[in-house]
């Protein structure tokens, strides 16, 4: 789990805004102590490793266990598909489009080998970030096409190749807008409440350096808006660790 000792820095936490929400999802995955204990038996050997891989894909959403010491977006996180909507699927062009694909470049599908079918790797956008793919394409020399889903979740993934595209091409990359300025904020003073939380700080001394309040006595502490503002964020940081994470690799849309 990640050092909580620097909880106090708000510097430390201002990478958080230049994530994915896929990357942000790994930050509080990352400090959930069961996955922690999994991934250790795993690197251990002290665990059947493949009941542990199952595991991870089925409790943490993602393929396989990841080193939660690795900060992101350097962690190799391959998230579900079915979990992250931003991962972009690619198969085999269908034969009735021919050859009218003008301007593909030649070398972007280079990834590394893979003992099975499809290749999963992330690729590097060139704005510090990275896109998750799964080809599932028969060969690198084979001209693939994205599917997208005609369900809502299909605007999340035209978004996905929308932002390939434009690292492909030279474009301006469009932001990852699964989350707004304000969620990433609050997204933001819950980790740190969270890390504060776990590295003995009491709630109002979370209140003191994420909130800047003055001291208070105990009886103005018990009845301040802060100590119920910091509770919130202790409550929703607890939710997220738990698997709410799993919210931030889609769009919150009304069904």
């Amino acid at each position: 789990i990640p050092d909580a000792s620097t909880w106090r820095s708000s510097a430390d936490y201002e990478r958080l805004d230049e994530l994915t929400a896929s990357d942000l999802a790994w930050e509080w995955l990352r400090r959930n102590e069961a996955y922690d204990a999994d991934f250790e038996a795993s690197a251990s050997a002290r665990g059947d490793p493949e009941p542990l891989t199952e595991r991870f894909g089925s409790d943490g959403g993602c393929d396989f266990p990841v080193d939660p010491l690795t900060d992101p977006p350097d962690a190799p996180v391959f998230w579900l598909p079915q979990e992250d909507t931003s991962v972009i699927l690619l198969v085999d062009a269908p034969s009735q489009l021919g050859d009218g694909f003008g301007g593909i470049p030649a070398s972007w599908r280079s990834h590394p080998s893979t003992d099975g079918p499809d290749a999963e790797f992330r690729l590097e956008l060139g704005n510090g970030q990275a896109v998750q793919i799964l080809d599932c394409a028969t060969g690198g020399g084979v001209i693939a096409v994205a599917v997208i889903p005609l369900g809502l979740d299909g605007f999340d993934r035209i978004e996905a190749v929308q932002r390939l595209l434009a690292a492909l091409h030279g474009r301006a990359i469009p932001p990852d807008t699964r989350l707004t300025r304000q969620q990433r904020a609050r997204l933001r003073r819950m980790l740190r409440a969270f890390d504060g939380q776990r590295a003995g700080a009491t709630q109002q001394e979370i209140a003191r350096v994420i909130l800047k309040t003055g001291p208070l006595a105990r009886d103005e502490w018990q009845a301040s808006a802060a100590r119920h503002a910091v509770k919130a964020l202790l409550r929703d940081a607890r939710s997220m660790v738990a698997g709410g994470y799993r919210k931030l690799l889609r769009h919150r849309r009304s069904r």
